[in-house]
């Protein structure tokens, strides 16, 4: 073999070595751009669909807390479509909707003891709407507990209001020892009438 031939050869096994390198780091770049594509969805199904929400108002000499999901509309139809109308559905995600109250109330009328309870709704097409309050205050916000559990239950009227794309409870009334909380979802508003009546002592 002549040095020409040996050098030209050195050159051809260099050059299949440098083609080879090349296909490998193509296969290695599409392997990693792969498994970027198939984590992506991954890391964005990390965060909650339902985020956690709490809303606290004093009302008098009372505190009033709520800890909820807020469960996010998407575009969907609501009531009497993703909510069945008449069947007992809870108004959050994940843990139940909890409602708290350091001293008794009364609401719409009824007397409510102090303490923690679960909230779930009958939704209605054409009547007043029930709201339940459970005495199972820490669950889950399916199944419903059961009628047993109920501590209280309340009809109201919804009313149709703008449309809020993630559930939310809040207060837009508070006026001396009375208040409204309020259940929002779409465009509908579920109200609820609270009043506080406790006086210190020698007040």
């Amino acid at each position: 073999m002549t040095s020409i031939q040996a050098s030209r050869g050195r050159r051809r096994r260099s050059t299949e070595a440098i083609l080879l390198s090349a296909r490998r780091a193509r296969v290695l770049f599409a392997g990693i751009a792969a498994l970027g594509i198939a984590t992506s969805p991954a890391r964005a199904q990390g965060y909650p669909f339902s985020q956690r929400g709490s809303v606290s108002q004093m009302v008098a000499h009372t505190e009033i807390a709520l800890e909820y999901g807020r469960p996010v509309a998407r575009g969907r139809a609501l009531f009497g479509q993703l909510v069945p109308w008449d069947s007992v559905w809870h108004p959050g995600a994940d843990s139940a909707t909890r409602i708290s109250f350091t001293r008794p109330v009364r609401i719409e009328g009824q007397e409510v003891k102090a303490g923690e309870y679960s909230i779930w709704l009958v939704p209605r097409a054409n009547r007043p709407w029930t709201i339940i309050l459970s005495r199972q205050a820490h669950t889950f916000h399916k199944p419903y507990p059961g009628s047993a559990s109920d501590a209280y239950r309340f009809d109201v009227s919804p009313e149709t209001g703008a449309h809020m794309e993630s559930l939310a409870f809040y207060f837009p009334s508070v006026l001396r020892a009375e208040a409204v909380l309020r259940m929002h979802w779409g465009q509908t508003i579920v109200p609820l009438r609270i009043i506080a009546p406790y006086q210190p002592s020698g007040g």
